[in-house]
């Protein structure tokens, strides 16, 4: 290729390029070829079934009909149909939805599909210039494409028109002088290719994590350093631990749909430990022995125990304080929360909080706003302002918000001293804990220079190369 571009580069050939695409057949689409695709397998069952059937008990069904599928099948076949409107999943079963025209519909798709992995099959490989009707094959994984190209080359005129005047000579052309060429005096013999210095070597863009991820690692590092150990809860919460342990009555608005995502199916957890579920009824209710009168309302159990997508990583902390108790620690976590959210430049469904708490005798507030000061200095945030804030678990609470050179200021920050009310149920009543939740995506976007925070999650890989590496250092004030 080196030859090749030298010749090209002096005009002494022509050189064209002619891209294929060489398709051929995967294990699994091989498998496939054999016993027919997932849905079409799938939808057999169903159809032979006449009911609706168990996801958990298709796959015993399928080994009385004598249909080879297995588990994963299953769920793939399951994917394709449901997207289809073929059936719909109830509570864990499978329910046939179809019409006859929309069965005859799946079926002339499935057809369709089969016949192109049978071409595929017959041919052992197919070359193309267009993987079109390739596409979805490959985006399941049932053909592999690879790229061919073909190199065409041609003499150009000028190269016949020296080559006839016997102007062209061979010669060996060397890039590197080695010892043996100066000893031997053969340097003499050849042409040494020169080198142009001023021409600047091409960028080099190494495998590297996202930018986020990297700015998310050197937060976990200032938190460990500052003397807090990383903890870890579920994603999947029961409201009980989210909302009630933190003394958040049951009729809050964020309790609702419009704040919060629920699970549908399984709808509602379990809670092994009833001693805790009597602490926190009786504090909801009437106050218990905190000294409080609590919400006065009937409590209600069956909300304790709804599955949703925590709206808050205070439930990992709580957890850790349900777990631990007593004493001096220090933990946070760094992880994902939920919650019904428009999608704008500041505000997303899907975004990391750190979340963190500071629990001894003599733990004040004067540490939880030192802390958040502390904090943003160590990630080079200057500009900072606290105000009060209410809390239905922390009093007093504060909230925090920093400055972005684009967006203004955003608020970032939410904490506070745990109340009794939130203690007590715990088995706390002789230590003091501070508390606080801090945005990290808000946080990030000032750090890196971003406007949009759509952009922490970017797959664009131009805009990834820009990014530079968010080295995080204590800067002076």
């Amino acid at each position: 290729m080196r030859d090749l571009a030298e010749l090209e580069k002096q005009k002494l050939i022509e050189i064209s390029r002619e891209k294929y695409y060489v398709v051929t057949l995967t294990d699994e689409g091989r498998r496939y070829v054999s016993l027919g695709l997932p849905e079409e397998r799938l939808l057999d069952i169903l159809l032979r079934v006449g009911e609706s059937i168990s996801i958990n008990d298709v796959h015993g069904k399928a080994q009385e009909l004598r249909v080879e599928i297995d588990r994963r099948e299953v769920t793939i076949g399951l994917q394709h149909l449901i997207r289809e409107r073929i059936c719909r999943v109830e509570r864990g079963k499978i329910v046939l939805t179809a019409t006859p025209g929309e069965l005859e519909r799946i079926r002339k798709f499935i057809e369709s599909t089969k016949s192109t992995l049978l071409e595929v099959a017959s041919r052992g490989e197919v070359i193309t210039k267009d993987i079109g009707k390739y596409a979805q094959l490959k985006r399941r994984r049932l053909v592999s494409v690879r790229d061919r190209t073909i190199i065409i080359v041609r003499i150009s005129e000028k190269g016949k028109e020296l080559l006839d005047r016997g102007l062209i000579e061979v010669k060996r052309i060397v890039t590197k002088l080695t010892p043996d060429l100066i000893v031997s005096g053969k340097w003499r013999e050849v042409v040494i290719k020169e080198f142009d210095l001023s021409v600047e070597v091409p960028t080099v863009y190494p495998a590297r994590k996202h930018p986020y991820m990297e700015f998310l690692d050197e937060v976990r590092e200032i938190m460990v350093s500052m003397g807090f150990e990383e903890v870890k809860g579920p994603h999947v919460e029961l409201e009980f631990w989210n909302f009630d342990v933190l003394f958040q009555a049951q009729d809050h608005p964020a309790r609702e749909v419009h704040d919060t995502f629920f699970l549908k199916y399984p709808e509602r957890g379990e809670i092994k430990d009833l001693e805790i579920v009597k602490r926190v009824k009786e504090t909801h209710e009437n106050g218990w022995i905190t000294g409080s009168k609590g919400w006065r309302y009937k409590w209600d159990l069956n909300k304790a125990l709804k599955l949703i997508l925590r709206t808050q990583t205070t439930a990992v902390t709580i957890r850790a304080i349900y777990e631990r108790g007593e004493g001096e620690y220090r933990c946070f976590t760094i992880d994902r929360v939920f919650r019904p959210e428009t999608l704008d430049p500041k505000h997303a469904m899907e975004f990391y909080q750190l979340d963190g708490i500071m629990v001894g005798l003599n733990i004040n507030f004067r540490h939880l706003v030192g802390f958040f000061y502390e904090f943003a200095k160590r990630i080079g945030i200057r500009n900072v302002r606290i105000k009060p804030a209410y809390f239905p678990f922390t009093e007093p609470s504060v909230e925090g918000a920093i400055k972005h050179p684009k967006l203004g200021w955003m608020e970032v920050f939410a904490g506070g001293m745990f109340r009794p009310e939130v203690l007590y149920p715990l088995g706390v009543r002789n230590a003091n804990v501070a508390a606080w939740a801090l945005g990290l995506d808000r946080i990030a976007m000032a750090v890196l220079g971003i406007d949009d925070i759509r952009d922490l999650f970017s797959h664009d890989i131009e805009f990834l190369k820009r990014k530079p590496v968010p080295l995080l250092t204590i800067r002076a004030w």
